[in-house]
């Protein structure tokens, strides 16, 4: 998890040859509870930096996932749609939401390692 960054809004991202794989934190899910639906991105559909890419949806509430990059959405984690629970279970891992192929990767310099977010999950209480 150490090559995971973070942003503001609970999204990870880990970038590999260009492409992002976007999902939400561990502290994201366990705030939301259960999620019980998710609405992934069109492949091929172009979204810009914080911009809306998904939805989730739980028992608690729902909730926007951003984009942390500009990008083109060029795989969807269709699992996903049959089985919303694996963003509870594997957060970082096998539930993750889209990938894009960065516009520009420099994009992603204000977002922060695992120890910074850690920091700042802990300052929200």
């Amino acid at each position: 998890m150490s090559d995971l960054k973070f942003s503001n809004e609970h999204e990870w991202v880990d970038v590999e040859d260009g492409i992002a794989t976007v999902g939400i934190s561990d502290y994201a899910q366990e705030q939301l509870g259960d999620v019980v639906y998710v609405e992934l991105p069109e492949v091929g559909q172009q979204i810009a930096r914080e911009g809306q890419a998904a939805v989730v949806e739980s028992v608690k509430a729902a909730s926007e996932i951003y984009a942390p990059a500009s990008g083109e959405v060029v795989e969807v984690n269709s699992a996903l749609e049959d089985e919303p629970g694996l963003v509870n279970g594997d957060p970082t891992g096998g539930g993750w939401f889209f990938k894009l192929k960065l516009d520009d990767e420099a994009e992603l310099a204000g977002l922060m390692d695992a120890d910074a977010y850690q920091e700042y999950v802990e300052e929200l209480g």
